[in-house]
């Protein structure tokens, strides 16, 4: 199959990068890094962790070696809870130990803890190096690897420390989706839902439609159905499309914007994800299904103010059955994940910006003044107890 490009252009950072998306396309990783660097890099580390490095590192440090660079790996600890400031100062001290200079690279080879952490490590070594992202989870394509966020987590809330750190390339080989576990998968397609959710109906529809027409548990048998791979990279095409293009729009997710292309609106879902990760100390969820639950609440608070007729909200109910079982919430502290909220990146002075919908496609930023506390405790009651 042919490869399918999404170009990003970043006026404010004068930067160019290109999202290439095909299928088995880690063979030739090297030679597309090379493209990708300044011609004096010469030495690359790749940031993995064992579990995907043992599937895909050999083939993709062959690659580099073949290319001409000298390659190192380190190999961070798997789960968000080792996204840290300890494992991220690991990092650094590995990049220095191996004398990177200013012409040289880190690749993430992973999903998003793998992404969030070796961007912000490249971000901050040396003021800034190269970055080239392998994203090897549906997540980490079509949500984390686009668009320069970076960060590690800590004892007062999630991704609150970072930076922005454009890649200078992204490779996406949807082959690597073959090995992905289920629960991986589920937390994919709720971060394909939330986009579709905010994007437009195209983008809804098509991510149902795909649900719709490849069962969960039979995704790892359908990769010799050449149908299935072309639907599969035409989702994440559009899914990448639209995220760059809010990106474009709005690179540094400027505070004093409430409009439906601020940056804000990819937090849809987030609120209540960030929270329910944090009070489980970051070992209970994964992701993209803490933000299931996230796109529930939203959803069901969204209805309670008026905003969201019960029709819709039964779209995205319907559309979140397809992705797979999210995990049980019922013993979850509700005082504890209000609480968590005051830490949430969206507050501006002792304001939460909430992000919710008057429609699918139709995201609207709403004030907590603007929100009695009832409706978002009702809310939680509903989504993580009934």
């Amino acid at each position: 199959m042919k490869t399918k490009n999404v170009e990003i252009s970043l006026s404010q950072a004068a930067h160019r990068y290109s999202v290439e998306i095909g299928y088995d396309l880690l063979r030739n990783s090297g030679s597309w890094a090379k493209s990708c660097l300044s011609p004096g890099a010469q030495k690359i580390v790749i940031i993995s962790n064992a579990k995907i490095f043992k599937i895909y590192g050999e083939t993709v440090r062959k690659s580099f070696e073949n290319a001409g660079f000298e390659v190192f790996v380190w190999l961070m600890k798997d789960g968000e809870k080792y996204k840290n400031l300890r494992s991220f100062e690991t990092a650094l001290a590995f990049l220095s130990e191996r004398k990177l200079t200013r012409n040289d690279a880190v690749i993430a080879l992973g999903g998003g803890v793998v992404g969030d952490l070796s961007g912000f490590a490249s971000s901050v070594y040396l003021r800034g190096i190269a970055f080239l992202q392998i994203p090897t989870t549906l997540l980490s394509m079509i949500d984390s690897s686009v668009g320069g966020k970076t960060g590690v987590n800590s004892s007062f809330g999630k991704n609150l420390i970072g930076t922005f750190h454009q890649p200078n390339a992204v490779l996406i080989d949807v082959l690597t989706l073959k090995t992905l576990p289920r629960r991986e998968l589920t937390a994919g397609f709720c971060e394909a839902v939330k986009h579709g959710a905010i994007s437009n109906e195209g983008l809804f529809h098509q991510t149902a439609g795909f649900l719709n027409n490849y069962k969960i548990e039979k995704y790892k048998t359908l990769f010799s159905n050449q149908g299935f791979i072309e639907n599969l990279s035409d989702l994440i095409h559009a899914q990448v499309s639209f995220k760059a293009e809010i990106v474009l729009n709005d690179e540094r997710e400027d505070i004093n914007r409430i409009d439906s292309k601020s940056r804000k609106i990819l937090n849809f879902g987030h609120t209540l994800g960030h929270a329910l990760e944090k009070v489980t100390g970051y070992k209970y969820f994964k992701h993209g299904e803490a933000v299931g639950y996230g796109i529930l609440f939203a959803a069901a608070l969204s209805k309670k103010l008026d905003i969201l007729s019960k029709n819709e909200v039964k779209s995205l109910n319907d559309v979140l059955c397809k992705v797979g079982g999210l995990p049980e919430t019922r013993n979850i502290d509700l005082k504890e994940v209000v609480e968590a909220f005051s830490f949430d990146k969206k507050t501006t002075g002792k304001t939460l910006q909430w992000i919710l919908l008057s429609g699918i496609g139709k995201p609207v930023i709403v004030s907590s003044r603007e929100i009695p506390q009832s409706i978002i405790e009702e809310s939680l009651i509903e989504v993580l107890q009934k």
